[in-house]
């Protein structure tokens, strides 16, 4: 399966994918705000159904939520009220503009060998010093889910090295098991990084 039929099963599952029962990040999402100056602007990466945007929007931020699936941006409007742009994350063209970048389960959907390019475009939207939350479903090799879609399943070190020759700093990564869409146990990395 492709990245274009990995973003076709969201499109078509759009509305059981939004609504499914899902525990909010909330530990990762305040680590990260309690990063940045308050009402700060803050890109979101893959907004899904858009509740981690509406938690960081009735903290007081400004997020700008973006989705690779069009239909599932349209249930994140419904939910936060505001447009979500749809955009790839290889199409990312800002310049010093964000706070902070968010990517709860998103960026594990990108190529690996397009990956270091998206990591570029993220690290230059960023201003001076702003910090990134990314998570992966951790693996050794790139390949497919049980529903088809693509993963890049990177390692601990594989994803280290990638940020740290793409000039990245204070890259600290953690693991955790847990679960994901597919009911499949899933070994998790999260990771947080600055410009």
């Amino acid at each position: 399966m492709s990245k274009d039929e990995t973003s076709a099963f969201y499109d078509g599952n759009a509305e059981t994918y939004a609504s499914r029962e899902r525990r909010l990040p909330t530990a990762r999402l305040d680590a990260l705000l309690a990063a940045l100056p308050s009402g700060a602007n803050i890109l979101e990466l893959g907004c899904g159904g858009g509740q981690d945007s509406a938690y960081m929007l009735e903290k007081g931020f400004d997020v700008t939520p973006t989705d690779g699936s069009s239909e599932l941006a349209k249930q994140a409007e419904k939910l936060i009220g505001r447009p979500v742009t749809v955009m790839r994350f290889q199409d990312l063209e800002t310049v010093d503009t964000f706070d902070g970048v968010w990517a709860e389960a998103s960026l594990l959907h990108v190529p690996r060998g397009e990956l270091p390019d998206v990591f570029t475009r993220i690290h230059r939207a960023l201003k001076a010093g702003a910090p990134l939350h990314a998570s992966f479903k951790s693996g050794e090799a790139e390949g497919h889910d049980g529903l088809g879609r693509y993963y890049n399943y990177p390692s601990a070190t594989w994803l280290t090295e990638c940020l740290s020759s793409g000039g990245w700093r204070d890259i600290a990564l953690s693991e955790a098991d847990g679960g994901g869409y597919d009911g499949k146990p899933t070994r998790w990395l999260f990771v947080t990084t600055r410009k």
